[in-house]
């Protein structure tokens, strides 16, 4: 019987290398693609019912991790995965909380994301990522959203307050600050505030 995936990410590469990776694994399923959550939501009402879901979780319309939740309501029979950059556990655990049935990080190996994606699949819970950011980095190698989101912390703005000054959701924020506090190699706030500081 043919299965049903849809792969939601907002990056076309991913997609096309997550793409092969299914059919190359799953040759029966019908694989769909979405660039946004909006796009998924409307797939979900017509085509019948998605065997797995695969999300990115910084992904165009998802805005709080409480959607999971949602998304997790409404697809009770659905394979939840969740794929990501991010490799902070705390939010990791904050996902599988949500009710995914799996975390795989983007940084693994192609073949160890299609193990994964097989295992979880066949009713494991998983989760598989591998840290980054394990050498001490300064601020010229953060991307732009990263050092304006920097520069606010050193001001002592909330997550709430740099989400309203850059026009994005707090969700984002906690993403890029977790993503900021690996790329300083620093345990806090503080500490990135401090760094941030030191390098002017």
């Amino acid at each position: 019987m043919t299965c049903r995936i849809i792969i939601a990410d907002d990056h076309p590469m991913f997609r096309e290398g997550m793409l092969r990776t299914v059919q190359r694994l799953l040759p029966e399923a019908c694989v769909e693609q979405a660039g946004d959550l909006d796009t998924v939501l409307e797939m979900l009402k017509t085509g019948g019912e998605v065997d797995t879901l695969i999300l990115d979780l910084r992904f165009p319309g998802l805005t709080c991790i409480s959607q999971l939740g949602e998304l997790r309501q409404q697809l009770r029979r659905t394979t939840l995965i969740v794929v990501s950059m991010v490799d902070d556990p705390q939010l990791i655990e904050q996902v599988m909380a949500m009710g995914a049935d799996g975390f795989i990080g983007k940084n693994i190996a192609p073949e160890e994301i299609g193990q994964a994606l097989l295992a979880i699949r066949q009713g494991e819970v998983l989760v598989k990522f591998a840290p980054s950011g394990l050498l001490p980095l300064d601020t010229n190698t953060l991307t732009a959203r990263q050092q304006d989101v920097l520069r606010l912390i050193a001001q002592g703005k909330t997550n709430k307050e740099i989400a309203k000054a850059l026009d994005i959701s707090p969700f984002t924020v906690r993403i890029h600050v977790s993503g900021l506090l690996r790329s300083l190699n620093v345990p806090s706030r503080a500490a990135a505030a401090v760094k941030y500081s030191a390098s002017l």
